[in-house]
């Protein structure tokens, strides 16, 4: 039996996926939940073979959950937003059905699924719309500390630290650690709020208080926080064109 479980805070959504899945006598439904939280939970003590997800949740959204997940599984997006869908490509979806969807279209999914195979669809996803023109940054920042669910709000974020295979996130409510690169951090930040200013180090631009020399041709940037954070030569032209001085 192929393990499934539903995630979706719409209780007809879920009703829906269940009744197109009774086609399918290899799927067995082992959790049907309605938030994050509550998926995050069953993923866990089920560990599913595939995940119906929405995308827009309350508490923790599609996308943030599966940042909280120790290991990568097939998912099936379902969502009424198109704009997400480059996205959920990126995340490694099998599909991404557009709500409402159809039984012919939950067929097409499933059997993508069984044959692992999205790449068509992915090209006519980017051909019929420009969903890359959106902008989609994270407002938030979800993580998992000593088996607890932290959210922090991307406002609340002064700096990010590399910290080998971890980043150090240095905010308001203090530091925390997430298992994530810079270089993913940089790719969902807003460049106009945040600037990579050294391999090691992103800042907030609104936390900067002034630039000031460091040995030799160095500098170093001092934060509204009290934090002091290097700057390289490259990281000072990146700084100086979003400053625009």
């Amino acid at each position: 039996m192929i393990k499934t479980i539903i995630i979706d805070d719409e209780p007809l959504a879920t009703q829906l996926v269940e009744e197109y899945l009774e086609a399918f006598s290899d799927f067995e439904v082992v959790a049907v939940c309605h938030d994050g939280f509550e998926g995050l939970k069953a993923i866990q003590q089920h560990e599913p073979d595939l995940l119906f997800l929405d995308v827009q949740m309350p508490r923790i959204n599609g996308f943030e959950l599966l940042e909280l997940l120790e290991h990568p599984m097939a998912v099936i997006f379902t969502t009424a937003f198109d704009e997400y869908a480059v996205k959920a490509f990126d995340s490694h979806a099998v599909d991404y059905l557009l709500k409402p969807f159809s039984q012919a279209r939950f067929e097409e999914a499933i059997h993508k699924f069984s044959m692992r195979e999205n790449g068509d669809l992915v090209q006519k996803l980017l051909l019929s719309k420009d969903f890359s023109s959106k902008e989609d940054y994270a407002s938030r920042i979800v993580l998992k500390e000593k088996g607890e669910i932290k959210v922090i709000q991307v406002g609340d974020v002064a700096y990010l630290e590399a910290n080998d295979d971890f980043v150090n996130i240095h905010s308001k409510g203090g530091k925390y650690i997430k298992n994530r690169t810079l270089k993913f951090f940089e790719s969902v930040l807003d460049p106009r709020d945040f600037v990579r200013v050294h391999r090691s180090y992103i800042v907030r631009i609104a936390e900067i208080t002034s630039v000031e020399p460091y040995e030799k041709e160095g500098n170093v940037l001092r934060l509204r926080g009290g934090g002091v954070v290097p700057v390289s030569r490259s990281g000072m032209a990146k700084l100086k064109a979003v400053l625009g001085v």
